[in-house]
């Protein structure tokens, strides 16, 4: 066993922030064309995680698949994948319901495999190439990560692993990810591989919306 890296991030602070992964409508949507069982569900906690983390002075930061209309991603094209979030198009729009408060870095964008919000691969040779999420996150002085979206055995796991590797202390919360389950458990594997990595698995009850009172928060 590793050492413990860090503590669970359920109290945020003005050095943690909230890597949103993929909340799109060709994900949460249930019309979607890579529809995520359940997906639409991760969108009031993760707007809870969002409010909480705006309180206490974190940053959000949002990631957004981006692809072509042809791309060796797609099934049609030799890849894996129905296809999904081509750029421009209803599919690709970030979730109606999903509070955006923070830059949203888009990845796939020139036919890449964009499983992580941090690098993107080229599916032919291999290649990978940095994304600014890591300049974004440094620049803004963040030393530890809270990730939730979809989907946990792909995009959400390959951020958070990334993320890991780059030695930020990370922490995935389950109550705001959902699995594709391309096959039965994808998304309980994902969790082990996450834990073996060093990232934290929450897996609390979703934070509560802050209270809100009379006069309006102001941002």
């Amino acid at each position: 066993m590793g050492p413990r890296y860090h503590r669970t991030v359920r109290s945020y602070d003005p050095a943690t922030a909230l890597i949103v992964v993929d909340v799109q409508n060709d994900f949460a949507d249930p019309a979607g064309g890579l529809s995520v069982s359940g997906g639409a569900e991760v969108i009031p906690v993760i707007n809870a995680e969002i409010e909480a983390a705006l309180a206490a002075g974190a940053k959000v930061f949002y990631t957004q698949d981006w692809h072509p209309r042809s791309t060796p991603h797609f099934e049609k094209d030799g890849g894996l994948w129905p296809v999904h979030c081509v750029a421009h198009t209803w599919g690709a729009e970030l979730h109606p319901g999903l509070r955006v408060a923070g830059p949203v870095v888009r990845k796939g964008v020139n036919g890449e495999d964009g499983y992580s919000g941090f690098t993107t691969r080229d599916p032919e040779t291999g290649e990978t190439r940095p994304t600014e999420l890591d300049d974004l996150l440094k620049a803004a002085g963040v030393q530890q990560l809270v990730v939730a979206g979809l989907a946990t055995d792909y995009c959400v796991r390959a951020t958070a692993l990334d993320g890991r590797a780059r030695g930020y202390p990370t922490t995935v919360l389950a109550a705001g990810v959902r699995a594709v389950d391309l096959e039965p458990g994808d998304g309980e594997k994902a969790f082990a591989e996450l834990r073996a990595a060093g990232v934290e698995v929450d897996e609390r009850s979703p934070q509560r919306p802050p209270a809100h009172h009379d006069s309006p928060r102001g941002d």
